[in-house]
């Protein structure tokens, strides 16, 4: 049988492989992931790429693709939040962590916007922090560094979190991602400190799903498996939160 292709964010690879395998052993087909930045998986497909299922780490990208007539309805299935990695050595804290990112020598990262779904979070990060101190969104978006989510964007050495190893080799002090990321980084290099936003600089991030027009019927059993109460749980595990109830575009 022909696996069901999904095409997901990279944010959630660990988290849908193990959604995938358990997927299989309960009599499902197999799955062939192809995981990566959401908007360029969302262009890919609609430059002709083969994909059945698309998990996005925003709404809006397979929302693109229900627009155009691509796919079915778009649920939001999980959420996640912005967060701060933090090199060892740097004192950051929610209190502090503002002055940290707009200190002239911390050198800030963050994935690239518009690619990747997780840059642009950051740079609402960014906007949020306009509100808190009049200048800063200027500031912040001009010092960026947009070291992941581009297409041409350095791949980690094997075995090692991206996010971790910018950090730790010295491209970032201070990496702005998802909660999900930050984990996975510190539990592959304990070392690495992390700095939950204050509340005035906190944002979400909401994973849309959707199926492609024409995918089998077996799309359709992944997608509501993702959502069920054993998907939602690996997610869980993984740091993901549930969506509210009654989500979800028609």
């Amino acid at each position: 049988m022909t696996p069901i292709r999904l095409f997901a964010a990279g944010s959630l690879k660990t988290a849908l492989t193990e959604v995938a395998q358990a997927f299989a052993s309960s009599g499902g087909l197999s799955i062939e992931g192809r995981f990566g930045p959401s908007g360029l998986l969302k262009d890919d497909i609609v430059n002709g790429a083969g994909a059945d299922v698309f998990a996005s780490a925003n709404m809006d990208h397979p929302q693109a693709l229900r627009d155009a007539g691509r796919s079915g309805p778009v649920v939001m299935f999980a959420r996640n939040e912005m967060c701060a990695l933090v090199r060892p050595g740097l004192q950051v804290t929610g209190d502090s962590l503002l002055d940290a990112i707009l200190d002239p020598s911390i050198k800030l990262g963050t994935s690239t916007p518009k690619a990747d779904p997780s840059g642009d979070y950051a740079f609402a990060v960014f906007a949020r922090a306009e509100a808190v101190r009049p200048g800063a969104r200027a500031v912040l978006e001009a010092k960026a560094l947009k070291l992941t989510g581009a297409r041409d964007s350095p791949a980690p050495p094997p075995g090692h979190n991206v996010y971790g190893w910018h950090v730790s080799e010295g491209h970032a002090d201070i990496f702005i991602t998802y909660r999900t990321n930050v984990m996975a980084a510190r539990d592959r290099n304990p070392v690495l400190q992390s700095s939950a936003l204050p509340e005035t600089l906190a944002v979400g991030a909401d994973y849309g799903l959707t199926v492609l027009n024409d995918a089998p019927p077996a799309a359709h059993a992944l997608a509501r498996f993702v959502m069920s109460a054993a998907g939602r749980a690996i997610l869980a595990a993984h740091g993901f939160s549930p969506p509210p109830s009654r989500t979800g575009s028609q």
